[in-house]
């Protein structure tokens, strides 16, 4: 027991701690000014919401408990150091982050948020949405449902409209199901906009030959608010780590701590349990009244109506097991699916449904599943005003890892991740609260695509039950009961007639099925059908459906597509695969001709083949009993750097370990690794860089190369990255076990036209957990140039064939 003294001296220590300011020596990691990514470590489940409230949202490394934060200043790491942690600061993050900074300020970016070209600003973000709504007008359709609070308020700046994108045939009446997607009220999560925004565009691009996008888009809604916070959001395009609006009246009109945080501003159990500051300057204040911001009050009245109100004024209401309607904000970062409550370690009334759903969209993406409270308590809140005021299934998406995450990172793992689960929100959105626990239709097919009529078609499906996550908890599965298919009228419609599903193996009785039906299409018109598909399990749950396309053509009436394939530079025929949506034909090998039957309609003709860089015609016009003639010439790729690692060091420059090793190859027996014959060890950074390449005339460029990794999942990193004779910039970034070789392709457009190219492979590892590391094997960069420049230096006169040259005597 310590002693009254001892308390007392210590307490005086203390305090005198807390008012002396911290030195920036020579060699602190924090000297000059910010903002820095920092790792805080050992920091207890109680202290957290202090951090909470001083800094906002920050992200917890489950495996440590250490957090990860961005602090903007000096003051926040004095502020961290006085109350005794532990401070680290990530170096790489922190570089990216200046970087982008200093081309903010320079203003030399082309597009893009600086420094992350991959993210569109505001003002591209709106105008992405307003070319969709001009090519579709049929399909998309936006919406003004308020203003932000610079727009709001009389003398200031301009401030921004908050427009809402809205997706759906118009030509098909409602009432339908609606999917609220938004993203950026936290105005630094760069992340969550761009993935809103080609959610939107790949919907779009897919009406009508996507099967899936199609039926969403005619039978169901999706509303997706752009922008949520577009004030906040021009001040973190800047570099600044700005997470509330720019109310002035908060904190001063100067500060760039001022502002609300809108995610805790809304009206449901605002200020009520502690999950928010009363401190205009922190973070996470949650302004001064509730829905006090024109932001919130917006995008309240925006759901209020587009969803009915289903549920009733206690907490302890329940909605009915079928209402409709779905919502997901988006934020970043930390890889969770959360869903209410916030404000409270109470399961919602609805929780149980809500984290089936939950476990389902963490299978697409990979995510932790949990309840909002788990991450830390929050009130005043996006999800649980959805689901407490309305109703409504409601959800957050933390994506990623960083705030200012990298392209690289958004390109190769959140957006491929994410884009299925959003997908299958708006498939759901009829009945969140139960279609999630019935069975999934997975990999659709029919032969052929396209039928004469009468000919017989045979559907193909496999009904999986089991795709749930099981981080966190298991989820209730069950062996597959039924599976049932609908032409051309989905099940919810009327007059909609079900077809069964066989199950191959002539019996139901496991969780996932492989089904099978034979389609007569005796009777059915030209044209385009639907064919929907649906499983229900022994629970009798009926799942999501899913659709593929089925087309009737007659052969004496319908319009042919003819011509010839060839090389753009020795004009000879290509054995190649000319393809109009979803029909498609091979050409003759030697003379490049082909001939392809199609509907009446507009289609878009591509054309392909080996080692030649594709070529498409848009927008080609066809009728009935026409024959369109389409020539295409596809320009040859070519071979700028290419090593299998059997003719030993070709020019790499190899960081000590890497080396080549026979332990493993993808062709014939040698690779190289970063780590021959034993594990990497901690705290590796190490790499193998390519000679300098001369691409000056290169169009195209992309790297192809084999790989195996085996490394901590989420720890530990396989790198690769470019530079164009100044710094690295990363591409690309894999983590976990890949158990055998895969072909990666990774476009290149930033090294088209450099002199001085180079690539490299980095491995990099944390403090702990050691693993085998990483094999590259058959590296090849290639791109294609100009095929006039290429015909003119593939001529050496030799041949005497003059043909292809004019001349005029002098």
């Amino acid at each position: 027991m310590r002693t009254p003294a001892l308390l007392l001296t210590a307490a005086l220590t203390a305090v005198l701690l807390l008012c002396l300011p911290v030195a920036a020596s020579a060699n602190d990691p924090f000297a000059g000014s910010g903002p820095w990514m920092v790792r805080v470590y050992l920091v207890p489940d109680a202290e957290r919401t202090e951090i909470l409230e001083r800094f906002g949202d920050f992200g917890v490394e489950r495996k440590s408990g250490t957090i990860r934060l961005h602090v903007d200043d000096r003051e926040g790491i004095e502020w961290l150091r006085a109350r005794g942690y532990r401070v680290e600061v990530e170096e790489e993050t922190t570089a990216a982050m200046r970087a982008a900074e200093r081309l903010a300020a320079a203003g030399t970016q082309a597009g893009g948020i600086p420094g992350y070209p991959c993210y569109r600003t505001v003002e591209e973000s709106y105008a992405a949405a307003a070319a969709l709504v001009a090519a579709r007008p049929d399909l998309a359709a936006l919406v003004d449902i308020g203003d932000s609070w610079e727009k709001a308020t009389p003398g200031g700046a301009p401030g921004y409209d908050l427009l809402v994108l809205v997706l759906t045939n118009q030509a098909i009446p409602g009432p339908k199901p609606r999917f609220f997607l938004h993203g950026a009220i936290h105005a630094r999560e760069y992340t969550t906009v761009e993935l809103g925004l080609r959610f939107a565009e790949e919907l779009v691009a897919g009406y009508g030959t996507d099967a899936d996008a199609t039926w969403l888009l005619d039978e169901h809604e999706i509303h997706l608010l752009i922008q949520a916070n577009p004030d906040g959001r021009k001040q973190a395009e800047t570099g600044l780590s700005w997470r509330k609006n720019t109310n002035g009246n908060y904190c001063g009109p100067a500060s760039n701590s001022r502002g609300a945080d809108l995610n805790r501003n809304f009206e449901f159990k605002w200020g009520c349990c502690g999950g928010s500051s009363t401190n205009p300057c922190d973070d996470t204040y949650r302004g001064a009244a509730p829905a006090s911001e024109p932001e919130t009050m917006a995008i309240q009245a925006y759901m209020r109506t587009i969803f009915p109100d289903q549920r009733g004024p206690l907490p302890s209401d329940p909605a009915p097991a079928d209402a409709t309607g779905l919502y997901i904000d988006l934020h970043s970062y930390s890889e969770l699916v959360l869903w209410p409550w916030g404000y409270t370690y109470s399961a919602a009334p609805n929780g149980t449904a809500l984290q089936t759903l939950g476990r389902k969209f963490a299978w697409f993406n990979g995510y932790e599943p949990d309840q909002s409270v788990g991450l830390y308590p929050t009130d005043g809140s996006t999800d649980d005003f959805a689901y407490g005021d309305l109703g409504i299934a409601a959800y957050t998406f933390e994506l990623g890892t960083a705030f200012f995450q990298s392209c690289s990172v958004f390109e190769q793992t959140i957006l491929p991740d994410n884009l299925p689960a959003l997908r299958y929100a708006a498939k759901v959105a009829r009945t969140p609260y139960l279609t999630p626990a019935g069975p999934d239709v997975v990999a659709p097919g029919v032969t052929p695509a396209v039928i004469a009529p009468g000919e017989t078609a045979v559907l193909t499906a496999t009904l999986d039950d089991t795709r749930f996550s099981t981080v966190n908890g298991v989820e209730p599965t069950q062996a597959i009961a039924a599976g049932s298919y609908y032409l051309d009228t989905p099940p919810w419609r009327p007059g909609a007639v079900a077809r069964p599903l066989a199950a191959v193996d002539g019996l139901f009785d496991q969780k996932v099925e492989a089904v099978s039906a034979n389609v007569d299409t005796t009777g059915l018109a030209p044209g385009r059908h639907t064919l929907y598909l649906q499983g229900t399990d022994a629970a009798g749950s009926a799942g999501a459906v899913s659709a593929v396309f089925l087309w009737v053509i007659d052969p004496m009436t319908a319009p042919v597509v003819t011509g010839h394939v060839r090389d753009a530079v020795s004009h000879a025929g290509l054995a190649a695969t000319v393809v109009a949506g979803p029909f498609s034909t091979a050409t003759d090998p030697v003379t490049g001709a082909y001939e392809l039957q199609v509907p009446e309609g507009t289609w878009d003709l591509r054309a392909s083949a080996p080692e030649h860089v594709p070529a498409t015609v848009t927008g080609v016009v066809l009728g009935s009993s026409q024959v369109h003639v389409e020539e295409f010439a596809l320009t040859p790729i070519v071979t700028f750097f290419a090593d299998d690692v059997e003719q030993g060091n070709t020019g790499w420059t190899a960081q000590t370990p890497w080396a080549i090793t026979t332990e493993a190859a993808h062709s014939p027996t040698h690779s190289w690794t970063d780590s021959p014959g034993t594990n990497y060890g901690n705290y590796a950074d190490t790499s193998l860089t390519s000679p300098v390449l001369d691409l000056s005339a290169a169009h195209g460029v992309e790297l192809v190369y084999a790989q195996r990794y085996d490394t901590e999942s989420g720890w530990d990193f396989c790198r690769v990255e470019i530079s164009t004779g100044g710094a690295w910039s990363e591409v690309a970034r894999f983590s976990g076990n890949a158990t055998t070789w895969q072909t990666v392709t990774l476009p290149l457009p930033q090294l088209e036209g450099v002199a001085t190219a180079r690539f490299r492979f980095r491995l990099t590892s944390d403090g702990s957990v050691q693993r085998n590391g990483w094999w590259v094997d058959d590296i090849v960069v290639r791109g294609f140039v100009d095929p006039e420049l290429d015909d003119l230096f593939a001529d050496g006169f030799e041949s005497g064939d003059t043909s292809r040259w004019s001349g005029k005597a002098p």
